[in-house]
């Protein structure tokens, strides 16, 4: 997994309470095996008609946020259903951090697992930098996982809070199989004692 540590990012608005998984990445995309190519369906019904042709409405079509890295939403993001797709998906588009005042809890929890950065903020934090990205064309937010800190160019200075665990988690680029492997010698060792005892 790639690990995140700075980012330095155009901010991406969606403007929306309680963004669902299915509104992330709908249902009929589903099908796919692999962990790529979802990001093309991301937020589909509202950034496409029932025609399929662009909905130039909606926030993230619009050309001061294209090449987006940083997303910002309101609360309960990623609420319903428990699909790991919508991670994939935002992933994929190409953001790889999400900033809201609240999560849904696995959803927060599959962010760490895909490399993403969630990070809640107050709700006057976070309609600051509504405000901010409305205000600025390709407004842009500095990142910094390892001090814990979100900055702008025009004075922001935000420090945010998170589980030490996670921070760990995406600083070394460790999903639970990269965890799991950093103790692959005692596993190794485990294997073969219990091997030679068996034979015993």
């Amino acid at each position: 997994m790639q690990a995140f540590t700075k980012l330095t990012g155009i901010v991406g608005p969606v403007d929306r309470v309680n963004v669902d998984t299915d509104a992330i990445i709908p249902k009929q995309f589903l099908k796919r095996i692999e962990r790529t190519g979802f990001g093309q369906f991301l937020f589909f019904e509202w950034r496409f008609d029932e025609q399929g042709v662009v909905n130039p409405e909606f926030e993230l079509n619009k050309p001061r946020y294209e090449g987006a890295s940083v997303l910002i939403s309101r609360v309960n993001f990623g609420c319903g259903s428990s699909r790991e797709h919508a991670p994939w998906a935002i992933m994929d588009y190409g953001f790889r951090c999400v900033i809201a005042p609240s999560f849904a809890d696995i959803f927060y929890n599959n962010c760490f697992k895909n490399g993403i950065l969630p990070i809640v903020l107050s709700e006057e934090q976070v309609e600051d930098l509504f405000q901010r990205t409305a205000n600025h064309d390709l407004y842009t937010l500095h990142v910094d996982l390892e001090n814990k800190t979100i900055t702008d160019e025009y004075g922001l200075n935000i420090q945010f809070d998170l589980d030490e665990h996670r921070r760990q988690f995406l600083l070394q680029g460790l999903d639970d199989i990269g965890l799991t492997l950093q103790h692959e010698d005692e596993i190794t060792a485990f294997e073969q004692k219990r091997a030679a005892s068996a034979l015993a």
